[in-house]
């Protein structure tokens, strides 16, 4: 089956006050193994994580997709009218089929109509994903969220590499063992370069420059750039000192 809803949880339990695990996308592929009333138990096709979602949010897989929103968020409207309402939002990095243009609006497969301009095909990547993981500063932190409307530490990290065309797993000490290479550091971190990932007990956040740490803070409770050695100070107490930096390339 796909995500047919703008998002959908997963969750730990088959209930809508569990806790949020992970977050699927529309379009997204998912493999449905049971299900209980109103909710199946899932994994989801793009980290093999698995969950419990709710079957309303889910349809049938249809053709493949062509293309992904390639902005922070955009609309799915019922006529290609950005006057028209808006069926449903779609996050970056949602997955879509397209047919017919009419203007400036193509159609969605499963019913509506996507802006043109919001959406790029599947392998057109970005090719900075500091660059996209920047655009998320100020969004809300959401543990388990995966977009611009709530999103954890783990999550920038997948959401801006699967703009590039890399596809992590989901959470932060699954990064830490699959991501990159290691980097030996010094304790004041004087050779680190942009893009490199700083993983802590619990938290990974992204260097933004050599000295600028871009994380969704669940102390602030949004994305945020700060300095990498005052995140590294406030963080101890919490979490220990810096586990790892891990770059591509």
């Amino acid at each position: 089956m796909r995500v047919a809803a703008g998002s959908a949880a997963l969750r730990l339990k088959p209930d809508g006050s569990a806790e949020q695990v992970n977050q699927a996308l529309f379009g997204e592929p998912v493999r449905v193994f049971e299900q209980d009333g109103d909710w199946a138990y899932v994994q989801l096709g793009l980290d093999r994580y698995v969950g419990w979602m709710r079957l309303a949010s889910l349809g049938a897989r249809g053709r493949e997709p062509t293309h992904r929103v390639r902005v922070l968020r955009t609309f799915i409207y019922e006529r290609p009218d950005m006057k028209s309402r808006p069926s449903r939002a779609a996050s970056m990095n949602a997955r879509i089929a397209l047919g017919d243009v009419v203007g400036n609006f193509a159609e969605v497969e499963g019913g509506g109509w996507v802006f043109s301009r919001h959406v790029s095909p599947l392998d057109a990547a970005e090719t900075d994903f500091v660059a996209v993981a920047q655009k998320f500063v100020g969004s809300p932190y959401l543990w388990g969220g995966r977009e611009s409307a709530g999103i954890d530490c783990s999550g920038l990290v997948q959401v801006s590499l699967q703009a590039t065309g890399i596809f992590p797993l989901r959470d932060s000490d699954m990064q830490e063992q699959t991501l990159g290479l290691a980097v030996e550091t010094d304790p004041e971190f004087e050779n680190l370069e942009r893009g490199d990932l700083i993983f802590w007990k619990g938290h990974v956040g992204i260097m933004a420059s050599a000295d600028l740490l871009l994380h969704a803070s669940a102390r602030d409770m949004h994305v945020e750039v700060e300095p990498l050695l005052q995140a590294v100070d406030r963080i101890r107490p919490i979490a220990g000192d810096v586990r790892s930096v891990k770059r591509f390339g």
